[in-house]
């Protein structure tokens, strides 16, 4: 329950069941609800506090009136007493008030469905927000295909197109950017001409994607996949069409110039491809290896107009803007810098993980941005916070 097959096949092995799996847990996060808003907290202290007077005042004045009136007259004015420490009119001028503040807010472009949720906007002083379609566009456009010299080469863009084509899994932003730029550069003649063989399909502890295509002449294996990985998988350099060992040297330069896109806003992944000689129409994750590399494509997901003015209110108003996404440390970077958001500090969810929680308060004291992330661990970071106030009213998430 709550597994979902996008793409490709497997065979699974049930390690866990009911509470102690990941769906269980997140089934438990959501039964407790919501916690209760700045405003509900302190109607509730204000209700028990009229209470208390209540049950001092009204035995108090009872039996003060007792010993000089009738019972039923002195109880009546014990009643009266009550109702007059009641501020009847409170709720009403407390809905007029929040009822104010939604219609401001409504002018602001904001639609605010819960109306004791406003004070709590009131009470931030920290927001944690994520990148990508927030701080960004979440437009991803393919800027560049080079090779490993960082050369513009169509021939870059011509195998990544055949890869985004033809993998039948989930396709996602990145390729459908590739399949953009590749029409848009005349490359949609080649789906016509390769056929489709395999596919070994995504995972995110191989962080790569290979399909298998044949042209009639050759059956080729390409694959596009995270820098680092790609650079594992391959053993020699197509470069002008000249193919080579790949060096020490070669791969310190690609890692350079993947690191300098980086630092320019750019999302890089490396495509590779090797020849196939099987006869066999089945391919695993086995063949993936004495690849050879190709280049890199790079991916602009642009800030959006608002976001530098918006961030600058918040440091205005004393809001303190926490960055947290699953993104690249460089590409978050670059992205923060041009929003002014401090970034001297990246935290990856790596290193995240070997802290502990004392630590990472320690952390979050002087670091604004976390890169790399799960959920998991971005749902760690904002308990962490909370606890550390004693509240909840005073972190907002926005994602």
């Amino acid at each position: 329950m709550g597994t979902n097959v996008i793409s490709g096949s497997a065979k699974g092995v049930v390690i866990k069941i009911a509470d102690s799996t990941y769906f269980g847990k997140i089934a438990h996060t959501i039964n407790r609800g919501k916690p209760k808003t700045a405003f509900q907290k302190s109607i509730e202290d204000i209700s028990k506090l009229l209470i208390k007077f209540m049950i001092i005042m009204i035995p108090l004045v009872f039996m003060l009136n007792a010993w000089k009136h009738e019972i039923i007259t002195a109880f009546t004015f014990a009643v009266a007493i009550a109702i007059g420490i009641t501020p009847l009119l409170l709720p009403v001028i407390l809905s007029s008030s929040l009822s104010k503040g939604a219609i401001r807010m409504s002018k602001k472009k904001t639609i605010v469905k819960k109306l004791d949720s406003i004070q709590n906007f009131g009470a931030m002083n920290i927001l944690c927000t994520d990148k990508t379609g927030t701080l960004t566009e979440d437009k991803i456009v393919l800027e560049k295909y080079l090779n490993v010299n960082g050369e513009e080469d169509l021939r870059i863009l011509k195998y990544a197109y055949l890869n985004a084509y033809f993998q039948t899994g989930l396709k996602g932003s990145i390729d459908e950017a590739v399949i953009a730029r590749g029409n848009s550069n005349g490359l949609s003649e080649f789906k016509d001409e390769y056929k489709k063989i395999d596919e070994i399909p995504f995972d995110f502890s191989r962080r790569r994607l290979s399909v298998i295509v044949n042209n009639g002449k050759t059956t080729q294996l390409i694959t596009k996949g995270a820098v680092e990985e790609i650079l594992n998988l391959c053993t020699k350099v197509d470069f002008s069409g000249t193919v080579s060992n790949i060096t020490k040297e070669i791969k310190e330069n690609v890692k350079k110039i993947s690191k300098a896109l980086n630092e320019d806003g750019l999302r890089v992944v490396a495509v590779c491809k090797k020849d196939s000689e099987k006869l066999e129409n089945t391919f695993s994750v086995s063949d993936e290896k004495d690849m050879i590399l190709l280049g890199f494509i790079g991916f602009l997901d642009p800030q959006k107009e608002s976001a530098k003015e918006s961030i600058e209110k918040l440091n205005h108003a004393g809001i303190r803007v926490i960055v947290l996404t699953g993104d690249n440390a460089e590409v978050t970077r670059a992205v923060c810098n041009k929003v002014n958001i401090n970034s001297k500090n990246i935290i990856t969810g790596s290193k995240l993980d070997t802290l502990s929680d004392v630590a990472v308060l320690r952390v979050l004291k002087k670091t604004n941005i976390f890169a790399k992330l799960s959920p998991i661990q971005k749902a760690r970071i904002v308990r962490l916070l909370k606890e550390a106030r004693k509240c909840s009213s005073d972190i907002w998430v926005m994602g």
